[in-house]
């Protein structure tokens, strides 16, 4: 790893790349974008697009959960969010949507209030079972600081893939207060596949592959809505990560004898040439939040807001406004009415890695990319 830039006599830092600063350059034979291939698999679930829905309330319902499994991706539901804390959310996502843009502090109190309901075990197995008996694959989400409360209750539910996701999870983490969550005896004592993250470095991510996850999360997701690096000082450049994240995918095979962990970005995928790069640059998958939110079927009703906007305590995310572009099918799969890659998501990769010469999502892992600044 180089540290080659100078910040001052004391400080060297690494220089990293955000998929705006690069490009891919076709370089070998061309196909056509209808013979390429756009499924992925993680463990014994397969899918025909590499599109998972985020956990997040603006964008996952069990209604577009089970849109996206139809629609061949994975759709996540946030299990304590809105849909677990109310039997009918929807006068809340209501309210949400109409709350002023004027004055942030309110709108953010508003909705921590609106969040400290409890979260109900018995609507986390009614939505769940809602999912599964439309037939397609089940995931919910909790975050590290819930997960030893609720999983018991997810697992009897039947969930098919588990996420815990939250803007930072490592493998090693200290607490004096409370017993942090063991997450390698965790995972092993689990019956189904994990994913888990964010992480946004080799080192983090090669220590939660050694913990057994099936999948690690790269980024720390919200997109639009989160404003870690403002209040926190913490950011990721996502190119980077994923190449560093893929690296570990890397080491780990040779490490553990061929255990493939999959790569999933997340964050800061707002258009088909950011979900382009991000594969490009190793992920196996990605995790989309603002694009999924500009669905007409999205419960945030043209909003994107993730759990930091109403973090109880260090709130680091705003409600923001990412407009309706029109049907989920449309966004996925076209035909697009926009120029600015905010639909046709699908058919944009498939044309991208037709005209890079590649004919499935490992083989595109390897195409060429240049730095554009």
């Amino acid at each position: 790893m180089s540290y080659d830039i100078e910040i001052g006599r004391s400080k060297r830092a690494r220089r990293t790349f955000s998929l705006d600063e690069i490009a891919l350059v076709p370089s070998r034979r061309t196909r056509d974008p209808q013979d390429v291939s756009t499924a992925w698999q993680i463990d014994a679930y397969q899918f025909d697009i590499p599109v998972v829905g985020a956990p997040m309330d603006s964008v996952m319902s069990p209604a577009t959960a089970i849109d996206l499994g139809r629609a061949g991706g994975l759709g996540v539901l946030d299990l304590e969010g809105l849909w677990t804390r109310y039997e009918d959310p929807q006068p809340v996502l209501d309210e949400i949507a109409d709350l002023s843009s004027d004055n942030l502090p309110q709108a953010t109190r508003r909705m921590q209030e609106l969040y400290s309901a409890p979260v109900q075990p018995e609507l986390i197995t009614a939505r769940l079972a809602e999912i599964r008996e439309a037939g397609v694959i089940v995931s919910g989400s909790l975050s590290p600081q819930r997960v030893v409360e609720h999983y018991r209750t997810v697992l009897e539910a039947g969930v098919d893939l588990f996420v815990i996701r939250g803007t930072t999870v490592s493998a090693e983490h200290v607490s004096r207060t409370q017993d942090p969550l063991d997450l390698k005896q965790f995972i092993y004592d689990l019956d189904v596949p994990v994913i888990v993250g964010g992480a946004a470095g080799y080192t983090p991510a090669l220590h939660l592959m050694r913990t057994g996850a099936a999948g690690v999360l790269v980024g720390f997701g919200g997109g639009a809505s989160l404003r870690t690096e403002s209040i926190l000082g913490i950011h990721a450049a996502m190119a980077s990560a994923i190449s560093d994240v893929a690296a570990a995918r890397r080491d780990y095979l040779d490490e553990s004898g061929g255990r493939y962990v999959h790569v999933i970005a997340d964050g800061g995928l707002g258009t088909s040439g950011d979900i382009v790069k991000a594969i490009a640059m190793g992920a196996d998958a990605v995790m989309l939040g603002t694009l999924l939110a500009r669905a007409e079927e999205a419960p945030g009703q043209g909003w994107l807001w993730g759990a930091e906007a109403h973090h109880s305590h260090s709130p680091r995310g705003v409600r923001t406004r990412v407009g309706t572009v029109g049907p989920l099918d449309e966004l996925l799969n076209g035909p697009s009415r926009h120029v600015d890659g905010s639909s046709n998501v699908m058919g944009a990769l498939r044309r991208a890695m037709a005209t890079t010469g590649y004919s499935d999502l490992k083989e595109f892992q390897r195409a060429e990319v240049v730095i554009r600044s």
